[in-house]
């Protein structure tokens, strides 16, 4: 048996037969299991991300600090933004094999809604601001001038740790129910 299969086909409501994909049962564990590595990899970025912020902003050397803040440029761009769309493309693809949907129930629609919200902040708004942190850390480094100031680096983590929670708590709990069909 393959691991995918084309349902039956139904009469739309105005226009022609529509048919739905689903996905078969091996498959669907393959996505739920990669879904569910992703992020809770990407939870894991963003707590380390945390800590090396949170180590940045404690006090001790400075080169305990510069420490911190270069670390934060070897995974915070990335492999930070290639978890975020692996996690996002296997959400796409297990709400549109099951029975689920993308937007059928208001659980799966917000998790979609913060996926692609957190991805993009992570692609234009993070790897940028980590690597000119980094770069003005290096170059602080090297000059011997005070290191960059941190103040827009705390709420990266904070606001991507709980955005995730909140998207793997919807997961379990599926609170809500389904969308109203003249809304999708």
């Amino acid at each position: 048996m393959s691991d995918t299969m084309t349902g039956p086909a139904r009469p739309g409501r105005h226009g022609p037969a529509v048919v739905r994909w689903r996905i078969g049962p091996r498959l669907r564990r393959v996505l739920l299991l990669l879904h569910i590595a992703s992020a809770g990899a990407w939870l894991g970025f963003d707590i380390v991300l945390g800590l090396l912020v949170l180590a940045a902003f404690g006090p001790g050397d400075d080169l305990g600090a510069a420490a911190a803040l270069t670390s934060t440029g070897y995974f915070a761009t990335w492999p930070l933004a290639t978890i975020g769309l692996v996690c996002l493309a296997t959400g796409v693809l297990l709400g549109l094999g099951t029975k689920y949907g993308l937007v059928r129930y208001w659980w799966v629609a917000v998790k979609l809604v913060l996926n692609v919200v957190l991805v993009t902040l992570v692609i234009a708004l993070l790897s940028p601001g980590v690597r000119e942190l980094t770069e003005g850390t290096r170059a602080s480094l090297a000059d011997g001038r005070p290191l960059p100031e941190l103040t827009d680096m705390a709420f990266p983590p904070i606001v991507s740790t709980t955005a995730v929670l909140v998207a793997m708590t919807l997961s379990v709990f599926k609170p809500g129910g389904q969308v109203r069909r003249g809304a999708r």
